[in-house]
């Protein structure tokens, strides 16, 4: 098996001599991910975190057809690479389709990447990775495919579109293994071999590199239908970018309007019309690369889509392996900033809660969504509950309260503590939120506080308009809508970290 020194070789023979020997010449030159050559600017060498002049003078057209003239075939996607190796070379080409810029981005089958998430794949469950361009997810892919095909035994066939995964040529690359490759004429017909795929050659498991398009999505449901295991990447950073992309949000299960009745939307505090997922995800374990060694894990697509669909907080798995190869497994938790303080109702078990437990709320008549936001907003360990006997608290509004409703009075009487909102607003709801975990003042509520002067001030004439101190995002959020309840009007102002509100009349 060739080593990742021999493949960088045959990129820089590609270069004109003067830029490989310059290359050579450059410390660290293992770490190289890519060689830049544009027309009229000088030639650059890209490693992380630094960038490296390769000459004084200007690319020509000669050095560009130098490179090009030692390189395979550009497909219809402007890709090319360097026969039985994985590097890519990427055109760029003015308004008569001839090229006027290169970048040649080094290739290399990296082994052991995939024992972060090893168990997972052994468990023949289909997996979808995202990350950010360069993150590792095709590296990560390909070692996946080696794996399932030499060490678990697997038939795997790989969809190769732009020949990254298993390199340029007829002959795949080493790196993948046992695994077969199909290449793909032209990137618009990658969804057919997907289904050729299956079709004609009896996989296991197929493995493809950047799902974009609905007829690729549909591919995909098709050949997870059949019974086939997939692994896959696709185009963008985290679950939720995904499930707001509505060409691919059907990898995850898809997103529709759903009408409640006027009993399920009373229990559930909603509006009548709210989403929730369409169809079984394509996919059933999601993984988000955050970096090399380092992934955020989603091990049921189905119920954290449902969660994130119904406001509820979720909490990925992230792994991440240090230097010394040890993994270390933690559970995440959203957090931002604080608010103010509210009433409390009925107080036989108060939970005085440490930092790190999680509180069991059952919102009756309250927003799901800006009560997620409210303890986001306050850092606060909140999960949401369908029932008022699986909670530890109940968070209910005045008008509510008042009717003392069968649930509010059943959660009262098994001691469940009841505390009330006096609005529905974002502000009022982490008010109630503070008062049940007690929170000390802090800088947010003085910054209420100001808000507040300064309403006074504008509506008893003492000013027509207050400037207040810059604050966060979210402290503005409250800051207008107390001047909002107060009928005055505000915006905010500057840039940040001053940008701050204006109370007018």
């Amino acid at each position: 098996m060739k080593n990742p020194a021999d493949d960088l070789d045959a990129l820089l023979d590609a270069l004109p001599h003067e830029l490989a020997r310059r290359v050579r010449a450059l410390d660290g030159v293992d770490g190289l991910l890519e060689v830049v050559m544009d027309l009229g600017r000088p030639p650059e060498a890209r490693f992380a975190g630094r960038e490296e002049r390769l000459a004084d003078r200007e690319v020509s057209a000669d050095d560009i057809a130098f490179v090009t003239a030692r390189l395979g075939h550009f497909g219809d996607d402007n890709r090319a690479g360097i026969e039985r190796t994985l590097h890519r070379i990427s055109a760029l080409r003015n308004r008569a389709g001839k090229v006027v810029g290169l970048t040649l981005r080094v290739g290399r089958a990296v082994y052991g990447t995939m024992e972060i998430i090893r168990d997972v794949v052994e468990s023949g469950k289909s997996i979808l990775l995202l990350g950010r361009p360069g993150v590792g997810k095709t590296t990560l892919l390909r070692e996946v495919a080696r794996v399932l095909a030499d060490d678990l035994r697997k038939r795997v066939v790989i969809v190769d579109t732009s020949n990254e995964i298993a390199g340029d040529g007829d002959i795949p690359h080493p790196g993948i293994g046992r695994a077969r490759r199909m290449q793909v004429v032209s990137p618009p017909l990658q969804h057919a071999v997907m289904i050729e795929a299956v079709e004609n050659h009896m996989p296991e498991v197929v493995v493809i590199d950047e799902i974009g398009t609905e007829q690729e999505a549909a591919a995909a449901r098709t050949i997870a239908e059949r019974g086939v295991q997939l692994v896959a990447t696709a185009h963008g950073n985290t679950l939720e970018n995904l499930m707001l992309n509505p060409t691919l949000a059907d990898l995850v299960g898809g997103i529709q309007t759903v009408t409640l009745g006027d009993e399920e939307a009373r229990r559930r505090g909603t509006q009548k019309s709210v989403l929730e997922r369409k169809s079984p995800p394509t996919f059933a374990v999601l993984v988000e690369i955050q970096a090399y060694q380092k992934v955020s894990l989603y091990r049921d697509v189905a119920a954290t889509v449902d969660a994130i669909l119904l406001g509820l907080p979720v909490a990925p798995e992230t792994r991440e392996r240090d230097g010394s190869g040890e993994l270390r497994v933690s559970a995440t938790r959203p957090s931002r900033a604080p608010a103010e303080v509210v009433e409390r109702r009925s107080t036989p078990r108060t939970p005085r809660v440490a930092e790190a437990e999680i509180v069991k709320v059952y919102p009756f008549g309250v927003s799901w969504n800006r009560l997620e936001d409210a303890a986001r907003g306050l850092g606060l360990p909140v999960a949401i509950v369908r029932e008022p006997e699986e909670a530890d608290v109940v968070l209910t509004l005045k008008n509510y309260y008042r009717r003392r409703t069968t649930r509010l009075r059943s959660a009262e009487t098994a001691g469940v503590p009841v505390y009330v909102a006096r609005g529905n607003s974002a502000s009022q709801i982490a008010s109630a939120l503070a008062n049940v975990f007690e929170l000390r003042r802090g800088p947010e509520d003085d910054a209420l506080g100001e808000a507040r002067e300064a309403i006074e001030a504008v509506m008893n004439g003492g000013s027509d308009e207050v400037e207040l101190a810059p604050q966060g995002a979210y402290v503005r959020k409250l800051q207008h809508e107390l001047a909002e309840r107060a009928s005055l009007t505000s915006r905010s102002t500057g840039h940040e970290p001053y940008r701050r509100v204006q109370i007018t009349k």
